[in-house]
């Protein structure tokens, strides 16, 4: 049970439940996050504008990618529901059971490229609180394996997004 009372359909402005309404008219429930974010309106609308511009367009990272990066985020993180959640999209996405299974296990388990799993090693890195400490030489090495300047930097935006989501659903207890 999470730590605060988690609103209702009826208690969201409108704005939200415009949101909504397609959620629960596909799905039935609104997840805890949802409810969490819909609290605040600039928070939900926020964080629905992240959502949308790091994970579900298009980008320079495949989704492959981009879910890996949410998974072992929020792995590190200790996010279950997160985890749980991300499960569920990567399959949306097209990730195949055997690939989510390798990327829960650690990027080493993941039978991909090494450049891929070096752009994975830096989000988790990147992911923790000693990130100040990472070198220009990190990242030219990441630009060296091939990576551009919009990869890098959309991968660190989505490892930062998954640091935020985290918090937000640990410190609340969502899931639990």
């Amino acid at each position: 049970m999470a730590h605060i009372k988690l609103p209702e359909f009826e208690d969201m402005s409108p704005a939200i439940q415009d949101k909504a309404r397609p959620i629960l008219e596909k799905t039935g429930k609104l997840g805890e996050i949802f409810k969490l974010l819909a609290i605040d309106e600039k928070v939900y609308f926020a964080t629905d504008g992240m959502i949308q511009k790091y994970l579900l367009d298009e980008t320079a990272l495949s989704y492959e990618i981009k879910e890996s990066i949410a998974l072992l985020i929020s792995v590190e993180n200790g996010c279950k529901m997160c985890v749980d959640v991300h499960k569920s999209i990567a399959k949306m996405l097209g990730l195949s059971d055997e690939r989510i299974e390798e990327v829960l296990q650690g990027v080493d388990a993941i039978h991909t490229s090494d450049e891929e799993k070096a752009l994975l090693n830096f989000c988790i890195r990147a992911s923790k609180k000693d990130n100040y400490k990472i070198l220009k030489e990190e990242i030219d090495a990441l630009k060296d394996m091939g990576y551009s300047d919009v990869q890098i930097i959309e991968a660190v935006a989505i490892t930062g997004y998954f640091n935020y989501i985290n918090t937000l659903s640990n410190v609340f207890a969502l899931g639990q």
